[in-house]
């Protein structure tokens, strides 16, 4: 079966980590895959560059000003929407008429516009779309926050200033409308939770929706020294070590914020915890947070190399993820394969993820003493073994590159029959 995946990056971002490795996964499994980005950086040959890079520079140059038009000039929430008013027809590529079916994932910032969507539903070929966030069951959003407009129609989008003549989430949600009509196309959502907001949408009534998680390598995301990893990253041996990754430390939805006050919280009632644990911060910006978190800190910048991830997973004791927002996040992901067990908020997929108790702690919302609590228990009060293995062994028996590149293989091969029933 041959299978073009079709992201905006080759490894930029979750979304492109995570369908590079379901390309990997499929073809060690036997299937043809290829993966057709816009912004390609290794040499692999299974990745295709799409086009010239300025002609891509400049559609996503246009889109952005588009929405900073329609912002008022303001670039506050300037990369939190995407509109897809420009992007490429990727339909006359020798490499999309070879495909038996065409897998979008993130597809945004000037690589594929509503119309060029269109035309690949035009086109006859199968269409999967995996869901990253819920921007294909919203006109303009990638998260919600509370906002229950897509259940019925989106205009007035709180993202943008409220403009009597020019509502763009209405005109951006009448356009979906029309791109999908007459259309079956078979989303995937990475959680069960992104699964069941995605049904509620008005947008995909009539779509076939189903939940298949991100796959992770466990062969590579795996336990190993973690003392020989402190001594590669340049962290103590003698603490207990919290790790915080995000690709951009500042970034509000990550939760920073919570962390650091469950840290002055610990702080305040364990005193001894100044003295023998401390904070580590993979991320940009991460120099910027540092001092607010009264335990010692060390900002170690943002990588894409893998084998530094790994080592950083390895050196840590507990990973905290208090996100205001989440799908299912690679990063609880690749700690639990590393055998490191997660402290995380009651929110989108992560209570999916985190067994709470058994292989991490569950915090409730938005609350820095429960997860203060969570870090704490987590580090000292648990059966800490037995919780770093139950974390291991629930990657290896629900994320495993086998497990989902053969649920996805279940469904192109349904998506196939399918098309071809219709026709």
């Amino acid at each position: 079966m041959r299978i073009l995946i079709v992201n905006t990056s080759e490894n930029a971002g979750g979304a492109a980590v995570a369908a590079n490795r379901l390309m990997q996964a499929l073809n060690h499994n036997g299937e043809r895959a290829q993966m057709l980005v816009r912004d390609k950086v290794t040499d692999n040959s299974s990745v295709i560059r799409l086009g010239c890079s300025w002609l891509q520079q400049w559609r996503f140059l246009w889109e952005r000003f588009v929405i900073y038009v329609y912002s008022l000039f303001s670039r506050k929430h300037l990369f939190e929407i995407d509109i897809a008013c420009a992007g490429a027809d990727i339909t006359s590529l020798k490499e999309f008429k070879e495909a038996d079916i065409i897998h979008l994932h993130w597809i945004n910032q000037g690589m594929l516009s509503l119309t060029d969507i269109r035309r690949i539903l035009n086109s006859g070929k199968p269409v999967v779309w995996t869901m990253h966030d819920i921007w294909a069951a919203t006109a303009i959003c990638h998260l919600t926050l509370g906002c229950n407009k897509f259940k019925s129609g989106c205009s007035q989008c709180k993202y943008l200033p409220s403009v009597f003549f020019a509502d763009m989430a209405k005109r951006t949600w009448n356009a979906k409308r029309e791109m999908l009509k007459g259309h079956n196309v078979h989303f995937v959502a990475c959680s069960k939770w992104l699964a069941g907001e995605a049904r509620k949408s008005a947008l995909l009534t009539a779509q076939q929706i189903s939940s298949i998680p991100n796959p992770i390598d466990t062969s590579v995301f795996c336990k190993t020294s973690k003392s020989e990893a402190r001594n590669r990253i340049g962290l103590p041996q003698d603490k207990r070590i919290i790790l915080f990754v995000s690709q951009r430390t500042t970034n509000r939805n990550k939760g920073m914020q919570y962390l650091m006050e469950a840290c002055q919280k610990l702080a305040s009632q364990y005193p001894d915890m100044c003295e023998n644990t401390c904070v580590a911060i993979l991320g940009s910006h991460a120099d910027e947070v540092v001092a607010d978190l009264l335990f010692a800190a060390y900002p170690l910048g943002y990588t894409s190399d893998t084998n530094r991830i790994v080592d950083v997973y390895n050196a840590c004791d507990v990973f905290v993820l208090p996100s205001l927002s989440e799908n299912l996040p690679n990063t609880i992901m690749e700690a639990m394969s590393c055998g490191v067990p997660c402290v995380g908020f009651n929110v989108g997929g992560i209570p999916e993820m985190i067994d709470h108790q058994k292989n991490g702690y569950v915090a409730r919302f938005r609350d820095s003493d429960d997860l203060a609590q969570g870090i704490r228990w987590g580090l000292f009060d648990s059966d800490f073994p037995t919780l770093c293995n139950n974390a291991r062994q629930k990657v290896l028996h629900n994320y495993s590159q086998n497990i989902v590149a053969m649920k996805y293989v279940e469904l192109y091969s349904h998506a196939i029959a399918e098309k071809r029933y219709k026709l």
